[in-house]
């Protein structure tokens, strides 16, 4: 797991909002406004989504896809990359759901098929931080 600077950590635990960006099957990009956890002590960044979503479908098209995290504040930002695995099962998604409460003071929405996209971070790039 690569270091991250303190500040950037700092950065990373308020409760902003970030992009995500896949590939889809044709080879283009897909970036869309998300918002997420990061565990520094795992090095796994969460993003509750949908299955039906057009993120989880790309990354459940091609397992281990690699996969952009950005966070942006004014001229700070903060890039996890890393290769992301969709999960349905209840112990990860309650997980995702209960450290996204934490960040974000409040329970996400709870629809029938809710997933949780975990990305192993092997890359983090950051500036002003």
């Amino acid at each position: 797991m690569p270091a991250v600077p303190p500040r950037a950590e700092e950065f990373l635990a308020a409760p902003h909002v970030g992009t995500l960006t896949t590939l889809r099957p044709d080879g283009s990009l897909h970036s869309v406004a998300v918002r997420f956890t990061w565990d520094a002590t795992s090095g796994l960044a969460r993003v509750l989504t949908v299955a039906s979503s057009r993120k989880a479908r790309n990354l459940i098209a091609a397992p281990g896809s690699r996969v952009a995290l950005c966070q942006v504040d004014g001229f700070c930002w903060v890039t996890l990359e890393g290769t992301a695995t969709v999960r349905d099962d209840r112990s990860h998604v309650a997980d995702g759901v209960r450290r996204y409460a934490k960040r974000y003071w409040s329970a996400p929405p709870d629809p029938a098929d809710r997933v949780v996209i975990e990305i192993v971070v092997d890359r983090v790039l950051s500036l002003n931080l």
